[in-house]
């Protein structure tokens, strides 16, 4: 079981690397709602922790591009 990212670690990633993991963790959600509706899931806790990950990606991608938090691909230009 994966363990939850924080905003802090999130924050030192590129657009790239963010762009990525919402992709990753678009898929992984996929996965859990298919084995929930066929009964296979166990553990239903990983969706909700998935669901919040998604939701702390976009966040960062926001505080990006309303200049709240400086962007770390602009500093290396």
């Amino acid at each position: 079981m994966a363990k939850a990212v924080t905003a802090a670690d999130l924050r030192g990633l590129s657009r790239a690397d963010l762009n990525a993991k919402v992709l990753e963790l678009k898929e992984e959600l996929f996965s859990l709602r298919f084995a929930a509706a066929t009964g296979q899931l166990e553990t239903h806790g990983r969706l909700r922790e998935v669901r919040k990950d998604i939701a702390r990606v976009y966040t960062v991608l926001q505080e990006r591009n309303l200049g709240i938090v400086a962007d770390p691909d602009d500093e290396k230009k």
